[in-house]
Parts: structure tokens; sequence; C-alpha cells
């Protein structure tokens, strides 16, 4: 049994089918079909059922699966320990949801490298359900994302508590009026993310608190679409105060009274996985300006 066969039998059960497990691993199709071929035949035991285009862990497969993680992740925690001199240049992947990514990655990428000029950060914006399997799947070091995550192969820890914000145009009349309480809201048209957003979540949970359901005209797949909609007068909007900008002329944000909607923000990292120098340094800036943000600094 080789890494690469372990390597080989996850890429095919993370991507579904042969075809882009193949294309993952920048391997050639027969050669990767050969490797679990060749695993299968060392086990005795189907890991595979072929779906037409489908690959459908079989109950051999699931349970060989899981022991491969396990095993690589061992592997590469050990390569990281050994290998993480304070001379050598580090290297770790950040993943972040998209509600956050703009507003706190650029100004923790700026700082680091200027404190760390051997560490190398590499990116991932994406939904949270996929950043959870990143990080369950050792290809993401750290996760910025909203909580709660329930996932006891995660550990997941609090960095601060945001509030939500109502965001409506400037000639809207709850802008003029300067306030608003949920009760405001029921007739409104709004502007949401799409349903795979945790942000959306967290607004249909709100809404649902409130014995409403919330009139959506429009939904969108990022913060900037929303709020270019809300500010030519079309619908309103709730979204976190990171999001806040000072080219946000067309928008006014207002605290919802009586309600104080808000999001828990953390940072996720897996168990089991070995913390590297790299990964604890930007851990460490991803505190320092978590406390400032909870303080009131700018973004």
């Amino acid at each position: 049994m080789e890494l690469q066969q372990l390597r080989a039998v996850l890429g095919v059960a993370n991507a579904g089918n042969f075809t882009r497990a193949a294309e993952r691993l920048d391997l050639a199709q027969p050669s990767l079909s050969q490797h679990i071929l060749n695993l299968e035949k060392e086990l005795g035991q189907k890991l595979f059922h072929r779906l037409g285009r489908r690959a459908v862990p079989t109950e051999a497969g699931v349970a060989f699966i899981e022991r491969a993680r396990r095993i690589l992740f061992e592997v590469e925690s050990a390569e990281k320990e050994f290998s993480d001199s304070p001379s050598m240049e580090r290297r770790i992947v950040v993943g972040a949801i998209p509600t956050l990514a703009p507003y706190l990655l650029p100004s923790l990428i700026q700082r680091c490298r200027k404190r760390f000029l051997n560490l190398r950060i590499s990116v991932q914006e994406d939904f949270k359900t996929r950043l959870l399997q990143g990080i369950v799947d050792g290809v993401l070091d750290l996760a910025l994302v909203s909580l709660p995550v329930e996932d006891s192969r995660i550990h997941a820890e609090p960095l601060l508590r945001e509030p939500l914000l109502l965001a409506v145009a400037k000639h809207h009349p709850l802008a003029l009026k300067g306030q608003a309480i949920p009760s405001d809201l029921a007739d409104e048209t709004f502007v949401m993310l799409g349903t795979s957003s945790s942000l959306a979540e967290q607004v249909r949970s709100f809404f649902g608190d409130h014995h409403f359901e919330p009139r959506i005209g429009f939904r969108c797949s990022q913060v900037a679409t929303v709020k270019s909609l809300v500010g030519i007068g079309v619908g309103v909007s709730i979204l976190p105060r990171i999001a806040r900008s000072e080219l946000d002329h067309d928008i006014q944000y207002i605290e919802l009274h009586g309600a104080e909607p808000f999001r828990e923000i953390g940072v996720l990292r897996h168990v089991q996985r070995y913390q590297s120098r790299g990964a604890e340094q930007f851990l460490g800036v991803v505190r320092e300006r978590a406390r400032e943000l909870v303080e009131g600094a700018p973004v």
C-alpha cells in the first residue's frame, strides 16, 4: 500500500468521479484508475461503485476512506513538524467566507508580509460548507467563518461577535427616520445573498425569530451586488458591520432596535493537524485584528 494510492482514493471520494479526481490530482485518468484497481486487488475489496460517471464509495470504501484520511493527516503533520525550521519559507492556505474575505484578509496578509518575511499565504474564498470540508480534508490550514460549527474533527476558536445592520438607500424613509425595529421590515423588499451563504442563513433565522417571512426580490452572490441594488433603492438588506465602507455614499446603515442581530466569527483548524509555525504566526495576527475590531478600530 502506497501513499499515492491513498491520495488517489481520497481524490476520487472528494471529486465524486474519476475524471475530476484525475484533473485535481494532476494524473492521467488511466494511472488514477490503476492505482485504485491495484489497491482494491491488494485489499480484496471493491472501494467504489462505478455508476456511469459517478464513483460512490462501497461500505468497505467508506471505512477505508476514513482510515486513509487519518493516515495522510499523520504523514503530512510529520512532514510539517520536521521541516518547520525558523529560517525556511513557510506556506499556509487560509480560507474565508465571502462576507469576510474582502474585508479582513487584505489587512491580515499585509501585516504578515511586514512581520514574517518568509511566510507565504494562499487564500481560498468559498462558502462555509466547502471551507469546512477543506479543513477536514487537510486542504486548508485555517478558515475564517461564522459560527457555530458542529464537527468533532474541527476546533473552532471564537474571535468576535459582530452586529448585523439594516442597509437602506439614503432616501429611504427609514434612513430619514434614523432608526428601525423589526416590525418596520415586514412590508419591505429584501436584497439577499444566495442560500449557500451562511449570512443568508443567519438573516433567515432573524426573520423567523420575529415571526415574519421576508419578501425577497433579489438574490445575489456577492455583497458588492447587494449594496449596489440597495443603493439605487430597489430593496433593503441586512449586512455585517464589517461590510460598511466610506465608498457607500448611497447607503445608510441603521441599527435594529429591540432585535440586535449579530453573527459570531471564528477561526477553524483540524484538531489532529500539526499547527505549523506559519499558521501560528497568522493566527496571532488574526487574534490581534479581532481585538481591534471589538474595540471599534476601523477595518
